[in-house]
């Protein structure tokens, strides 16, 4: 499970913070990412995204998620560069394409699928980068207040992951110690896949009848919240069902500095958009916009995503 991609406690601000302001941080950068064109400041969020990850102790696993990101990009490149007709820079000429018309190759169509491309890769470090360093388990604790059974489904669901991937390794391991050697291709894949399914709900049957003797089934998810006195903020938690406690939990500096730095990367990115200060056009002739106000951009995105991760006080696990 050396490449597994799964939340583990690390002393570091980002891991610090409470899950739902984490998870409102990486919103914010994924509603960067989907609002921002200009390459120069996409490039800029990437980087910084990727400085994130160093930050929280999890560089390594998000740079290998570049190489799952570089798969689903090539393909988007090359099929705009293929389609995309509204290029006036054509750079190579295929003839005729029959159905799909002259097949002139132009550096817009390029360039704008380079763009698209480097925003699903953006996504995807994102996505990666939340969920390995947002609590799964306290951001559905944090629902479970409106749907108590959902959260509780989707908390045992996120938990079987690792589950089902260490049984995946397992099985694969029993396979190639045996003397014909493991199946291979489809077939070794097919059989893998099928044991890994029989166990999983062998599992699923243990767990809804220790949940059932426990009386899950009768919870109504109420949760009593309490501030004890001389009780610095920490959270006390007993018990995910029925008359469970929770203490409050007061917000942290890196709680607040998160939160900040959402706020400025949504603020940067609309004032981006609405007011063309990283303006981008591909069609039907490459124009983007570079000045000083661009370059103060991207800066300005780089600093807010990582400023929260400078203060490392109050980290310790």
């Amino acid at each position: 499970m050396n490449g597994a991609l799964f939340y583990r406690r690390l002393p570091t601000p980002l891991h610090a913070a409470r899950a739902g302001v984490g998870a409102l941080w990486a919103a914010s950068l994924s509603v960067a990412a989907l609002l921002l064109f200009h390459p120069l400041a996409l490039a800029a969020l990437t980087l910084a995204v990727l400085g994130a990850a160093a930050g929280a102790g999890v560089g390594r696993e998000v740079a290998r998620a570049l190489r799952t990101a570089a798969i689903v990009a090539l393909p988007i490149v090359t099929v705009n560069v293929l389609v995309s007709r509204e290029g006036l820079t054509v750079f190579a000429r295929l003839g005729d394409l029959g159905p799909f018309g002259q097949g002139d190759l132009t550096v817009e169509a390029l360039v704008y699928g380079a763009v698209i491309a480097l925003k699903v890769t953006l996504l995807i470090l994102i996505m990666t980068l939340a969920s390995l360093t947002i609590d799964p388990d306290e951001l559905l604790r944090a629902l479970r207040r409106f749907s108590f059974r959902s959260a509780l489904t989707a908390s045992l669901a996120t938990r079987m992951v690792p589950l089902l991937a260490a049984d995946a390794q397992r099985l694969a391991e029993a396979q190639r110690t045996r003397p014909g050697g493991a199946p291979r291709g489809a077939r070794g894949r097919v059989l893998l896949l099928g044991a890994v399914i029989g166990g999983s709900l062998d599992r699923a049957m243990d767990v809804a009848a220790t949940l059932e003797l426990r009386g899950f089934a009768a919870a109504s998810g109420r949760v009593r919240t309490s501030t004890p006195r001389g009780d610095g903020g920490e959270r006390g938690r007993r018990g995910f069902g029925h008359g469970a406690v929770r203490l409050r939990r007061s917000w942290s500096r890196h709680d607040l500095a998160f939160a900040a730095s959402a706020l400025a990367v949504l603020a940067l990115a609309l004032a981006a958009r609405l007011t063309y200060l990283a303006s981008f056009d591909a069609y039907p002739l490459l124009r983007m916009r570079l000045d000083a106000a661009t370059l103060a951009l991207c800066v300005a995105l780089v600093a807010a995503v990582l400023l929260p991760l400078c203060d490392r006080r109050g980290v310790e696990l």
